[in-house]
């Protein structure tokens, strides 16, 4: 079973290469993001408290986003494998998600780290934000949004890098060429 995590910065373009990663590896996508989208246009009582923590710029809580992921896994345990966009962002994320795995007898094949340099990546925000319809893609929340980042998320790569399960993968250029360096890396693990 093939089990990624795609991590980067916002603007990093996990989304984008998601796609085409789940379709290349016919893996079960797991986006926390796009999932707290879907409750939000849901309207559900859940998704309104979550449009008001990500308006603000800030993450939702790890009890949350947990109990969304241990359901998606246990939906999907006849999957290829899975890819985690925009999870875990915190260390104790991080440790959830082993203990999940374990629970569900399955691994980390690896996790895959974009980099791209910050100024890129708030030009990147801000073009998105204008045919996005996203409320955090306006230049503060975005701002915001890299605090939290450097804050929570960053010791994330720095727990992997522990376990010598971090890759760095060179996120700038165009999306093609950028595909194709995570496939290389997938394909070595």
């Amino acid at each position: 079973m093939l089990n990624i995590i795609l991590f980067g910065p916002p603007g990093a373009g996990k989304g984008t290469q998601s796609q085409f990663l789940r379709e290349k590896y016919n893996l079960t996508y797991i986006s926390t993001g796009e999932i707290l989208r879907e409750e939000i246009a849901a309207e559900s009582e859940l998704g309104l408290q979550v449009k008001e923590i990500i308006s603000q710029g800030n993450l939702v809580s790890d009890e949350i986003v947990a109990k969304i992921i241990e359901k998606k896994l246990s939906e999907n345990m006849d999957s290829a494998g899975f890819l985690f966009d925009g999870y875990p962002r915190t260390v104790r994320q991080a440790e959830i998600l082993d203990e999940m795995m374990e629970k569900f007898g399955m691994s980390l094949t690896g996790v895959l780290s974009l980099e791209v340099p910050e100024e890129l990546l708030i030009e990147r925000m801000l073009e998105r934000g204008k045919t996005s319809g996203r409320a955090d893609d306006n230049l503060d929340s975005i701002k915001h949004r890299f605090v939290e980042y450097e804050a929570k998320t960053r010791p994330v790569l720095d727990f992997y890098e522990a376990k010598d399960n971090l890759h760095a993968v060179n996120g700038v250029g165009e999306i093609p060429q950028i595909f194709e360096n995570l496939c290389t890396v997938i394909d070595a693990l």
